[in-house]
C-alpha cells in the first residue's frame, strides 16, 4: 500500500494544463505582460541534531505505511571520505564525512502479476548526527536497479557532496532490482516507477523519516543527479514541485527514449565505415578523433581570446569549423592523418542528429567540440549503443517488450530508423503508457509551480556529451525563456562545461561544486553568475583525470558561465586562472 500522503500511482500520465489556462497564458503574453519573475529567496535552513541511537532508529521508523525498514546503523566519522585517490581499489586520502545513521528500507514491495518477479523501491538514507536542516534526493543514472551510496556527489572527481555538506540524503533503485539490466521492462508498474512514480512514492516516506529522526520536516529540499539522475531531477521539477526547492540536473535526459533511438541509429551509421563490423570503434579511431580534435582547436580555440586547449565559444565554433574543409581527406589508405569522404559523411550525419525521410527530427544535433577525444565519448558512441541502448529501447521503451530470451542486441540495433523511432509512442493493453509519457518530464517549459514558490533550477552539461546532447539543455532553456518573457534566468540557468564528456572526464575543468551555489540561490537569492571549475591534474584533491593535455597546469581553473554567456579571456591575464576570464 502506498503512503497515504504520496501522489497517486496513476496508470497513465496526467493531462497537460486545462485549455482555459493555456488560452489565458497566451492572452497575457499577447498583451505584452511580462511573465512573473522568480519568487523571493526562501531563507536559510535551520540545523538540527539527532541525539538518539542509530541502532534503535529502525524501531522509531517502524509503521510508516507501505514501508519496511530493514536496517539502521551508525557510520562513524571518517569511515566515508570524499575526494582522495583510488590506490589498488581502495580510497586514499580525501576529506572525512561526519558521523551519520545509514537506514535501509523498501517501499511498495510486491510480486508482479505479469512476470512473477519480486519488485520494490529499495532505498538508502544517510542521516547526519549534525544535520544542516536540508534534504537531498539523489537521482541515480543508467537503468537504475541498484541502490547507490547516498552521498550526493556530482561532477568529475568530486571533493564534496550533499552528505559531506550535512544534508540528509536519499538514494534508491527506482523500483527495480535488475542491477542495471532492462528485464524490469516487462512489468508495467516497474516502467512507471523507473519513469517517475518511484520519486512520488519515496518523497513523503523520506520526509517522514526525517521528521521522526530530527523532530521536524526538512526546511529545504533539493533533488539532483546526472544523466538519468538529471532526468529524475527534471521529473521532480515538473511533477513534484510542491516538495522540492532546488533542482540540480546534470546532463538531463529530456527525451531519453529518443536519445536511445539516436544511439542505435548512430551505430548503424558507424557500421558502414567500420573496418571491423564487430568493433564500431574502427569507424573512427583514437588517432582519427585526435586529428579532428586538433582541427576543431585550430579553428575555434582562440575565439574566446585564449589559445588554451578549450573551446569556450561553442556557438561561434559551429560556424567556424567545417569538417570537410578543415580535416585532410585520404588520398590513400587510412593512417590516422586523414578521413575518407565516407567517414566525413558519417561523422557529419551523427553530429547533425537523426531525421526521418520526411525531414522530421528524431533527436538533437551535437556540437563539434575537442572533447570527442575522451574515452567516455568513445564509450557512448561505439560500445553502449549495442550494449545498453538496444536493451533499453527493446525492453523498456518498446511495447510490448522484446523477449529477453534469445534477444539479439546487434540485429535489433540495425532495425530501420522509422521502426525504432515509433517505439517510444507504442502501447499495449498491458503497457498502456508510452515511454514518451512515463520517461519525460511533463511540460518542461512550464515550471511555474516551482518558480512561484521560490524554487530554482541549475543545469550543467558537458559540451562533448555523446549521449545526451548539450543542445537539448540549451533548447530547453531557450524555450523556457520564451515562455517567461525573457525572465527564465531569474529561476533557471544552464552551465555548459566545454570539453567535458558525459557527466565528467575529457579535456576539461570538470571538478566543481554545484550544490552550494544552488543552495545560496534558493535560500539567499544570490544567483550563480559563474561556477569555478578545476582541472584534475597531478596533486588534485580528487581522482586525477588522465585525459588532460600535458601542457595544462594541473590545477587550472575556469569559470563555468550561464548560457548564453561565454568565458572570455582578459588580455594580460594568467591563462591557467579563472580570475583571468569574464562571463559575457
Amino acid at each position: 500500500m502506498p503512503h497515504p500522503t504520496a501522489p497517486r500511482r496513476a496508470r497513465h500520465d496526467a493531462a497537460g494544463p486545462p485549455r482555459a489556462l493555456v488560452v489565458a497564458a497566451i492572452s497575457l503574453l499577447a498583451a505584452g505582460l511580462a511573465a512573473p519573475g522568480a519568487a523571493k529567496p526562501l531563507g536559510r535552513a535551520t540545523p538540527a541534531s539527532f541525539a538518539g541511537d542509530c541502532a534503535t532508529l529502525a524501531a522509531t521508523l517502524a509503521g510508516i505505511p507501505g514501508t519496511t525498514i530493514t536496517a539502521a546503523a551508525l557510520v562513524p566519522a571518517g569511515e566515508v571520505r570524499v575526494g582522495g585517490q583510488m590506490v589498488e581499489g581502495r580510497q586514499q586520502g580525501g576529506e572525512p564525512v561526519a558521523a551519520h545513521c545509514r537506514v535501509l528500507g523498501t517501499v511498495n514491495e510486491r510480486i508482479s502479476p505479469v512476470d512473477g518477479r519480486a519488485y520494490g523501491i529499495d532505498f538508502e538514507m544517510r542521516l547526519p548526527l549534525a544535520w544542516n536542516g536540508r534534504f537531498f534526493h539523489q537521482g541515480n543514472g543508467g537503468l537504475d536497479g541498484v541502490v547507490l551510496p547516498a552521498f550526493a556527489q556530482f561532477g568529475g572527481g568530486p571533493v564534496t557532496g550533499g552528505l559531506h555538506q550535512g544534508f540528509a540524503v536519499l538514494s534508491s533503485n527506482a523500483g527495480n532490482r535488475d542491477r542495471g539490466e532492462a528485464n524490469f521492462g516487462a512489468d508495467p508498474q516497474a516502467r512507471l516507477d523507473y519513469g517517475y512514480q518511484a520519486v512520488g512514492s519515496l518523497t513523503p516516506v523520506a520526509r517522514e523519516i526525517i521528521r521522526r529522526t530530527y523532530g521536524k520536516l526538512p526546511d529545504r529540499s533539493y533533488f539532483g543527479g546526472c544523466s538519468n539522475g538529471g532526468r529524475h531531477a527534471m521529473v521532480a521539477a515538473t511533477r513534484y514541485a510542491q516538495f522540492y526547492d532546488g533542482i540540480l540536473a546534470g546532463a538531463p535526459a529530456f527525451t531519453l527514449p529518443m536519445s536511445s533511438v539516436a544511439q542505435l541509429w548512430g551505430a548503424q551509421r558507424y557500421r558502414t565505415v567500420a573496418t571491423d563490423p564487430n568493433n564500431l570503434a574502427t569507424a573512427f579511431t583514437p588517432a582519427e578523433r585526435a586529428l579532428v580534435g586538433r582541427a576543431i582547436l585550430g579553428r575555434c580555440d582562440a575565439l574566446d581570446g585564449a589559445a588554451d586547449g578549450i573551446v569556450q565559444d561553442t556557438a561561434a565554433c559551429q560556424a567556424a569549423f567545417d569538417l570537410r574543409r578543415d580535416v585532410p581527406s585520404c588520398a590513400g589508405a587510412r593512417d590516422g592523418t586523414c578521413l575518407t569522404d565516407a567517414q566525413k559523411q558519417v561523422i557529419a550525419d551523427i553530429h547533425a542528429g537523426p531525421a526521418l525521410p520526411d525531414g522530421r527530427r528524431v533527436y538533437s544535433s551535437f556540437p563539434y567540440d575537442p572533447g570527442l577525444v575522451a574515452q567516455n565519448w568513445a564509450l557512448w558512441e561505439f560500445t553502449l549503443p549495442e550494449a545498453r541502448s538496444s536493451f533499453s529501447v527493446g525492453m523498456i521503451v518498446k511495447a510490448p517488450p522484446e523477449p529477453m530470451e534469445g534477444f539479439d542486441r546487434r540485429s535489433f540495433a540495425m532495425r530501420p530508423l522509422e521502426t525504432l523511432a515509433g517505439y517510444p509512442a507504442s502501447t499495449t493493453e498491458i503497457h498502456p503508457v508510452p515511454a514518451l509519457t512515463f520517461m519525460n518530464p511533463v511540460n518542461p517549459t512550464d515550471l511555474s509551480a516551482l518558480r512561484d514558490r521560490g524554487g530554482r533550477v541549475l543545469v550543467y552539461h558537458g559540451v562533448s556529451d555523446a549521449v545526451f546532447s548539450v543542445n537539448t539543455s540549451i533548447a530547453w532553456f531557450r524555450a523556457l525563456d520564451a515562455a517567461n518573457n525573457g525572465r527564465a534566468a531569474d529561476f533557471a540557468r544552464v552551465f555548459p562545461v566545454p570539453g567535458m564528456a558525459h557527466c565528467g572526464f575529457g579535456p576539461a575543468t570538470d571538478q566543481f561544486d554545484a550544490i552550494a551555489p544552488l543552495v545560496r540561490w534558493v535560500e539567499e537569492g544570490i544567483a550563480p553568475e559563474r561556477i569555478i571549475a578545476t582541472a584534475r591534474g597531478a596533486g588534485n584533491a580528487g581522482p586525477v583525470n588522465n585525459e588532460l593535455p600535458a601542457d595544462w597546469a594541473p590545477g587550472r581553473t575556469r569559470p563555468l558561465c550561464p548560457y548564453p554567456q561565454v568565458a572570455r579571456f582578459v588580455a594580460g591575464g594568467n591563462v591557467e586562472d579563472a580570475a583571468s576570464f569574464v562571463c559575457r
